[in-house]
């Protein structure tokens, strides 16, 4: 938290007086301008009004601005969704949220590259100071792993033996990134890979760095596939295709997998649908949408028979840490390029998203999926 500690310490918090904040961040055991590691230090008090006003976006852009500090940006927002803060606040603008989701396809074919270059963009040499030595942007898995190196290989090992990989088989990676799982693939269990990004950078990479292996990436939105494969696994994906899509995602699926084939969904699940954070859709994830598991069952009804789910949602927690410190050692090396706004925006988003796997508001889950394969799939956890 060197970097958060910092800012506080270059602007001073302010005296005040009571606001309705005050009350509702009680109820977490957070004071404003408080002295323990989860409270926070105002240094302008207009914010508190902004944040009332325009709940989690005011929240995460007041906070952008340097308008208030906290030591432990995390334990202050662990507290904050605990204790279910945003009830407090319901306004107006919830509603309009809401329909939109319903009225208008948020990731059509029109939107699908737009997270792509808002996003996954932003520059390869920045993820490869962030991520793994593979740059996998997903969960890892930290059951016996101790560095983030460690545990994205044991992620990347677990799906191929959870799709039972053999040599000479072709496997698609819908949402391949920077290409972590088909390299792993091809290398470690001598398959066929195909990855499609929508990110061109991600695609650039992978293609690079990966040329003496047998792998194809194609910078190509998934209802475009028309191929048939013996695997396929979607890692960290899912969550860009929102819910008026769901059924298609299955359908493409059903198409491209062999009979006796095997697909495996990673992804990012909530419990109950609920809007999009603004703040994220926003800054972070443009027309994201995090999935229910009835809304994948829902999907996959008469498509595919649901093998397995393995949920290890708290192994998030780990990971967004593990990629924030590695954020912080390295921000000098970007300060430049990105300047101390993007900085605030990027701590926020991970130590932001450490807290809500933390609070188990969202978890991880990897789905198993079969065309009715004979035997089933063998559960490894």
């Amino acid at each position: 938290m060197a970097s958060e500690q910092q800012d506080a310490l270059e602007v001073p918090a302010i005296s005040r007086s009571r606001h309705l904040l005050d009350d509702v961040l009680a109820e977490a055991d957070i004071r404003i301008n408080g002295d323990r590691p989860w409270d926070i230090q105002l240094h302008r008090e207009e914010a508190l009004d902004e944040i009332v006003a325009r709940q989690t976006l005011g929240l995460g852009e007041t906070y952008m601005r340097g308008d208030w500090d906290v030591p432990a940006l995390d334990q202050f927002m662990t507290r904050v969704i605990e204790a279910d803060l945003d009830r407090h606040m319901k306004t107006w603008r919830n509603v309009w949220r809401y329909l939109r989701s319903y009225c208008i396809n948020l990731q059509s074919r029109n939107r699908a590259f737009e997270v792509g270059e808002h996003h996954y963009d932003l520059g390869n040499e920045f993820y490869a100071a962030m991520l793994d030595n593979r740059l996998t942007y997903s969960c890892g898995y930290w059951k016996d792993a101790q560095t983030l190196d460690e545990a994205q290989e044991a992620k990347l090992d677990l799906i191929c033996r959870k799709l039972q990989l053999q040599p000479g088989m072709r496997l698609l990676d819908v949402g391949c990134g920077w290409g972590s799982l088909i390299s792993y693939a091809a290398q470690k269990y001598q398959v066929e890979c195909v990855g499609i990004t929508i990110s061109r950078e991600q695609r650039a990479y992978a293609s690079e760095r990966y040329a003496n292996l047998p792998i194809k990436v194609h910078l190509q939105d998934y209802r475009a596939l028309n191929e048939r494969f013996d695997r396929i696994a979607s890692v960290g994906m899912f969550e860009h295709v929102g819910h008026k899509n769901h059924r298609d995602f299955m359908e493409v699926g059903k198409r491209c997998l062999k009979k006796d084939g095997i697909l495996l969904l990673h992804t990012i699940g909530k419990a109950k649908p609920t809007n999009t954070d603004p703040w994220f859709e926003k800054y972070i994830f443009p027309n994201g949408e995090i999935p229910t598991a009835a809304r994948i069952t829902q999907a996959a009804q008469g498509v595919f028979i649901s093998e397995d789910l393995h949920n290890f949602g708290p192994d998030y927690d780990k990971t967004l840490l593990a990629w924030h410190e590695n954020f912080e050692r390295n921000w000098p090396r970007f300060a430049d390029r990105y300047g101390r706004k993007f900085s605030r925006m990027w701590r926020f988003y991970l130590l932001t998203s450490a807290a809500t796997f933390r609070s188990r508001r969202l978890q991880l889950w990897q789905w198993m999926f079969t065309n009715n394969r004979s035997g089933g799939v063998e559960r490894i956890c």
